[in-house]
């Protein structure tokens, strides 16, 4: 940043393999026929926009916490590669606990329609601290003993009350809450540990300029794909609005944290239900986020299927390459006919970024990046 009171901070979501990984270590070109033409011929291209054209620095990577020994893990990266991160001190696995995370549970729910909202009085039941049923547990064990207690319940036996939740409603409840943390390291019973373990919110608390986080959920389910993404949005939301303020010792958060998705449509599409969790995070970073340094940058593959609050509220749009199909929905109706055709041909790396400060569509093109790049 120019400014010296201004800084930014970056927080990027891998949700492919291993693609961004490695964003720590320089691209060989070793898939060009002459490696070392294509580096001099990319690295001009840097030099010319006035980069250095160095990979990233300060980057950390977060993966999900899996058990030693296991053979089915957490992430595409391979256990040689997480060796060597945490030997250089750039590498930890998170894990939630009941006792920390238990508000975060709704983010289970963000796919689930609930016209009722029954899911949504269970989960307000659970987050009660004065709640009979809830307030004294611990662990997720405890948890879903608990659940499964309340799914069992004769209801011909108890005195309903008018508002009573019913058993239905938390068989419903079991099944996605069994589905999504049972058997599985993430949702952990043991706090986290000094070495190698943390919680992404603690991790989101304490960003500093310059940073930048990776948070690996390419090999989670989608209902934890949207788990984590909500939980950490939730996060750098709460933190530019200075709820951990006093958490801080006096350290201040970048004024900018730019986030980074891929495949956007899995959160905020037309589909998603209004209740959802996570929706209404991302409206409030789209709608109000800018006034508060939180900068959304979404990634998918047919805007015609994310929720018009979304796009409505974006200031700029970069089209790449796609079909006559999604050209002709109504999202594409204020381009020009000679741009709905150009998008039909652009090759790999063009693009058509669409701003208020331009008078008409800008046609760009991303030089090849200078990190390193995965085969196959």
């Amino acid at each position: 940043m120019k400014e010296e009171e201004e800084s930014v901070a970056y927080v990027i979501f891998n949700v492919k393999g291993k693609d961004l990984l490695a964003i720590h270590e320089e691209n060989d070109f070793s898939e060009e026929n002459d490696p070392a033409a294509e580096r001099a011929r990319v690295m001009a291209e840097y030099r010319a926009m006035g980069l250095t054209g160095k990979p990233f620095e300060q980057v950390r990577y977060y993966i999900p916490y899996a058990q030693q020994g296991k053979s089915r893990q957490s992430t595409y990266l391979g256990k040689t590669e997480q060796t060597e991160y945490e030997r250089e001190g750039i590498l930890k696995k998170f894990k939630y606990t009941y006792a920390d995370d238990k508000e975060s549970v709704e983010m289970l729910f963000s796919d689930i329609d609930d016209p009722q909202q029954t899911m949504d009085a269970i989960i307000n039941k659970i987050i009660d601290a004065t709640d009979a049923d809830f307030s004294g547990l611990s662990t997720w064990d405890a948890f879903r003993e608990k659940v499964d207690e309340l799914s069992q319940k004769n209801t011909k036996d108890d005195k309903k009350k008018s508002n009573e939740i019913s058993v239905l409603s938390w068989r419903k409840f079991k099944r996605i809450i069994n589905k999504a943390i049972r058997n599985d390291d993430m949702f952990a019973n043991r706090a986290v540990a000094e070495h190698g373990e943390c919680r992404l919110t603690d991790e989101i608390r304490r960003i500093q300029k310059n940073d930048v986080y990776v948070i690996d959920i390419a090999k989670l389910s989608e209902d934890k794909q949207a788990f984590v993404f909500g939980d950490a949005i939730r996060a750098i939301y709460n933190l530019k609005l200075g709820e951990y303020d006093d958490e801080l010792d006096g350290h201040k958060p970048p004024t900018r944290i730019v986030v980074f998705i891929d495949e956007l449509n899995k959160y905020a599409s037309k589909d998603t239900p209004k209740s959802s969790a996570i929706l209404r995070e991302i409206l409030d970073v789209t709608e109000r986020g800018r006034s508060l340094g939180v900068v959304l940058f979404g990634a998918e593959q047919f805007r015609s299927n994310i929720h018009p609050r979304v796009t409505g509220n974006c200031s700029t749009h970069a089209y790449g390459r796609t079909n006559t199909i999604e050209t002709e929905t109504k999202d594409y109706k204020s381009l020009p006919p000679v741009y709905k055709n150009m998008l039909t041909r652009l090759a790999q790396g063009d693009y058509l970024i669409q701003n208020p400060m331009f008078r008409s569509l800008l046609k760009i093109q991303f030089p090849k990046p200078v990190y390193k790049q995965f085969k196959g």
